[in-house]
């Protein structure tokens, strides 16, 4: 058995590598090439924005897509592109939109992964007859009984899991993430011993299709119907100003709102239907209950009949909760103190053993419950 689990010697072992042209996936491409494997790296050219590649803080762009051409020349394996602008555009960007323009909170790097990179990815790396997917995700990955499964990163400042909860079994199985047991700043020093042009490369900032963060500005590229004005209400549904677009606000939002107030008022709630955007002090964002759609397990339903550990937003802390499973829905109730959870955003669901925060799964919140709300 090699190093991967995989029953081959490492010379007959071929494994694809994704290469975004960062520094962690540069770093997995050349330690598995250093270790012996065949190594093919991929890489996707999945959008272009001449101005922000330039910066070097997006993914998947025309800067990057050469910088992995490079590493890949610099450590000898062979090395291919697929374009996937047009699936990109359709199943990520148009989601993120269409998300967006219904007043929620989309995370397209969560779709990214469950389309694009693992799905479409991973048939390719199928169709190549590799014996596994390598991905530089700081998630942590065992095999237990035959049977493998997701775990944070140990360094958690950096752990990937929250966006990698729709990882099907399938997936996982043949899923490798090697940075999974090291700290960023090792994987760092591993590029700089190697020579790596990207050993001091900036990781990415930005979603790669969002420069600067500007929300906004891609929505107008994409919907510019979606500027509609409409009313700002209060907790009791009393008129009290007026705003130039839902998109404008998301829950929890503090600035921008521009209502003079005696105390400061946040964003409670957004009504896409009726086009108005609902705001109350710091206290009516509490949320005890949520509601997810698309809900992904990973391991025994089992699992999820105690309390476990969930996160609602990828910086967020861990919080105890119960959850009540449907067939591809979920019913959470919160049992901790938690503000601004909003509807497109993903919870993911955590148990804690002896190896670490082993990944059970997640969904996407599709509603939240706020008991504060008159309307």
């Amino acid at each position: 058995m090699n190093s991967l689990g995989i029953n081959k010697p490492k010379k007959d072992t071929k494994v694809v590598v994704a290469m975004s042209g960062g520094v962690d996936s540069s770093v997995v491409a050349a330690l598995m090439k250093q270790e012996g494997y065949d190594v093919t790296g991929i890489t996707l050219k999945l959008y272009d924005d001449a101005k922000s590649s330039k910066e070097g803080r997006q993914c998947c762009a025309g800067q990057d897509i050469l910088d992995a051409k490079r590493v890949s020349e610099n450590i000898n394996i062979n090395h291919k592109i697929l374009f996937y602008q047009k699936k990109f555009k359709s199943e990520v960007i148009d989601s993120f939109v269409d998300s967006y323009a219904a007043g929620e909170t989309p995370i397209p790097c969560v779709q990214c992964n469950q389309t694009v990179k693992f799905r479409d990815l991973f048939k390719y790396a199928k169709d190549l007859k590799a014996d596994a997917l390598i991905t530089g995700h700081y998630v942590s990955r065992f095999q237990i009984n035959g049977h493998a499964s997701m775990y944070r990163a140990k360094d958690q400042n950096r752990d990937q899991s929250y966006f990698l909860f729709s990882t099907s079994q399938e997936q996982l199985d043949y899923l490798r993430f090697p940075l999974g047991e090291i700290d960023k700043s090792e994987t760092r020093s591993i590029a700089e011993k190697l020579n790596l042009n990207v050993a001091t490369k900036p990781d990415s900032q930005d979603i790669c299709f969002v420069p600067n963060g500007d929300y906004a500005s891609v929505i107008k590229k994409f919907r510019p119907e979606s500027f509609k004005r409409g009313k700002i209400l209060d907790m009791k549904g009393k008129e009290i100003g007026d705003h130039e677009g839902i998109i404008n606000y998301t829950i929890g939002q503090r600035k921008g709102i521009k209502i003079a107030s005696n105390n400061p008022l946040y964003v409670i709630n957004i009504d896409a239907d009726k086009n108005t955007i609902i705001v109350g002090n710091k206290d009516c964002l509490q949320i005890k209950q949520i509601k997810l759609r698309d809900i992904n397990i990973l391991g025994s339903k089992k699992e999820l009949n105690n309390t476990i550990n969930i996160k609602v937003r990828s910086t967020g802390r861990m919080l105890k909760a119960k959850v009540k499973v449907l067939e591809t829905s979920a019913n959470i109730e919160i049992l901790d103190k938690e503000a601004g959870i909003s509807p497109g955003q993903a919870c993911v669901f955590y148990s804690k053993d002896e190896i670490g925060d082993k990944v059970l799964g997640g969904g996407w919140i599709h509603k939240t419950i706020n008991k504060n709300l008159s309307t």
